[in-house]
């Protein structure tokens, strides 16, 4: 009677394994596996009759039947993706994947938790038969169990071979030979769900079933006594889900569909707001100073659909009717009666002041109105506008059609009504909204800031660069800090630290140097290099063939006698982080630990492993953080200085939930 056939295990369970219940908790898990081995093992004919989501454990389940029909759907999911919360399928989703496609063909779906549709299912031989709806599903079932009276799976079968191969025939051998290398280039190390899935589904293949049963079993355990998987559930799973059912979002106002959307500033960020607005079935404005500026922020959906079409994702008549709802334009008139205006120009406070005078009379009544800001504080730009009550922050994350997550920022003036308008808008698009309170460079770009600033200090420090990236990409970043540097460009870094620094000083309030600015102010000034865009930065950027860091860098910055330890280096980059996540909880900026954890993955690429930059605190103990960041702020500077808030959670023995 549900939507979905079966949504898995309860992970709540998972959470509260420790030592103390482990045992019990095997026996649990190897009662399921019986459960399931019994099916397999009747004799009769046994139909997964498959109506909806079938993931993690329901998706084991249907793996024990002996027959698989389903929905085709295309918007039923079905897989195995418990790699992506730190863990293994522990219900014999390992033994019995690699006994139906052999170990080759179903590492992707093990190792990355790849997920497929009913039809992908059935072309690669996991599914047996489609149907077109829940009658005709129910009459194939049970149509196969009257000419199926007896009945066996393949591997309990005499005779059965592994198909593909066993570990011991050549082609395999020379697969499973290279597979850890090229496992630890994609993980660094720092996931062991992977290791401990290759190591199972190769175990399990040299033995019986049910002892590749037990194999799988204490793999599982492994894991779920780690503190890594927990992590991750806690953050992927429990905090994103909060986040997702609106957790952030204000109780006593309806849900609101938007309809129109203005998007001011047809660049990039703009074309890519576009974009998402489109594909979500939203009218879009698209207005830029000139029609021709705006009309190559629409081909830039152009491009990105066609790509959809010839990969087979989306017709060509689906394609047209997207892009038939983005309206490029010179004229503000158009924004007439738009629900939301979204102001996606330069990043310059008197530009952003005149587009928001400019446009937000076209507003329908009560309309939102919207800057897509980085740095720039929200109470300040709302100064601008007719309504500061309806003004917020709405910062997006580039490439935008790749970026989950949306920074909601509300400005002290910001009704309520706003932040649950903007907030039902972000999950409308298919977004993440995480909200936090105004201030300059609110919680993701101040976090983000202190990750580039670490690594650009450290090579100011005399640091080998390669040192430093290969340390951010081991401690689990998506890229190294120079190289994402490269891609905002170090002309943004020292506009955003100047506008800073004036604002700061006409407050009465002393500018402190970061030792990060020597460095960017050098690159610029005397070398000319300012990031990817002007095809010269920390990299080299060769017309042919891959970037390379700039080898000059090691001539003028390095110095041998000035070496750190590669761990210390892993570190800095990490707790830097963590440490001014916990200054934003502590100022406001953030209002909630999952907020923290998710905007600091989505947004910034912390490392994943951790579950986030507070959760990260957590896994590593509150009192051994504090201890470790008081040994790097005596050796590297007290920017490292354990918060106030950390220290209270420490003594109260509390940790951030």
């Amino acid at each position: 009677a549900k939507k979905t056939f079966f949504a898995g295990a309860d992970l709540s369970e998972i959470l509260a394994v420790d030592q103390s219940n482990a045992e019990d908790f095997f026996a649990m898990i190897s009662q399921f596996k019986k459960q399931l081995r019994d099916i397999e093992m009747l004799g009769k004919p046994v139909v997964a009759a498959i109506n909806g989501a079938a993931l993690g454990g329901g998706w084991e389940i249907c793996l024990a039947c002996h027959h698989r029909i389903c929905l085709d759907d295309s918007k039923i999911q079905l897989g195995l993706p418990e790699v992506t919360l730190g863990l293994l399928p522990g219900g014999g989703g390992i033994v019995r994947t690699i006994r139906l496609l052999g170990l080759e063909k179903s590492l992707p779906y093990l190792l990355e938790g790849k997920q497929f549709n009913p039809k992908q299912a059935f072309d690669v031989g996991l599914v047996h038969a489609l149907a077109n709806d829940t009658d005709d599903m129910l009459t194939k079932a049970k149509q196969w169990i009257k000419a199926n009276s007896v009945m066996q799976q393949p591997w309990d079968v005499k005779g059965y071979k592994l198909p593909g191969g066993t570990p011991s025939q050549p082609n395999v051998a020379q697969m499973l030979s290279i597979a850890p290398a090229m496992l630890r280039q994609k993980t660094q190390g720092c996931y062991p769900a992977p290791d401990a899935i290759l190591s199972a589904a190769v175990e399990g293949v040299l033995v019986d079933v049910d002892t590749a049963m037990t194999i799988e079993s204490r793999y599982f355990m492994r894991l779920a006594l780690g503190q890594i998987a927990k992590s991750m559930i806690t953050t992927f799973w429990f905090g994103l889900n909060a986040i997702k059912a609106g957790r952030s979002r204000p109780k006593d106002y309806s849900k609101v569909l938007v309809k129109k959307v203005g998007v001011l500033g047809a660049g990039m960020m703009g074309a890519g707001i576009a974009y998402s607005c489109a594909v979500r079935g939203v009218n879009v404005v698209l207005k830029d100073i000139s029609i021709d500026i705006a009309k190559k922020g629409k081909v830039y959906s152009e491009k990105l659909l066609k790509k959809r079409v010839a990969i087979g994702k989306m017709t060509e008549e689906k394609q047209q009717s997207i892009l038939n709802l983005i309206h490029p334009t010179d004229n503000v008139a158009d924004l007439t009666g738009c629900d939301l205006i979204v102001e996606a120009v330069f990043e310059d406070k008197s530009l952003k002041h005149r587009v928001t005078q400019e446009s937000d009379s076209f507003l329908s009544d009560n309309g939102v109105f919207a800057s897509n800001t980085s740095t720039l504080p929200i109470t300040e730009l709302a100064g601008a506008s007719r309504k500061p009550e309806n003004f917020i922050g709405l910062h997006f994350f580039s490439p935008v059609e790749k970026m989950q997550l949306v920074e909601i920022i509300k400005g002290e003036e910001t009704s309520p009504e706003t932040l649950a308008k903007a907030f039902d808008f972000v999950q409308q698009i298919n977004k993440i909204p995480i909200v936090v309170n105004d201030s300059r460079g609110f919680f993701t770009s101040r976090v983000f800031g202190t990750f580039v600033n670490e690594g650009i200090a450290m090579l100011g420090e005399g640091q080998n660069p390669q040192a430093i990236e290969s340390a951010a990409v081991q401690a689990g970043m998506p890229v190294g800090p120079l190289a994402v540097t490269d891609e905002v460009t170090l002309t943004l870094l020292m506009k955003i630290r100047d506008q800073s620094k004036q604002a700061l000083e006409a407050g009465g309030v002393p500018w402190v140097a970061h030792p990060a600015e020597q460095v960017v102010d050098r690159m610029i000034n005397e070398f000319d290099r300012r990031g990817k865009s002007y095809h010269a930065g920390f990299y080299e950027y060769p017309s042919e063939g891959k970037k390379f860091l700039w080898p000059e860098l090691k001539t003028i910055f390095v110095k041998d006698n000035e070496k750190i330890d590669f761990g210390d280096i892993k570190d800095r980059i990490l707790f830097i982080q963590a440490i001014e996540t916990v200054r934003c909880l502590e100022e406001g900026v953030l209002t909630s630990v999952e907020d923290a954890n998710v905007g600091s993955i989505f947004g910034i690429g912390f490392a994943a492993w951790t579950g986030g930059a507070l959760q990260f605190i957590n896994q590593y103990g509150l009192k051994k953080f504090i201890l470790r960041a008081e040994i790097l702020a005596e050796k590297y500077g007290s920017r490292f200085s354990p918060p106030k808030l950390l220290m209270e959670k420490a003594e109260q023995r509390d940790i951030f939930k």
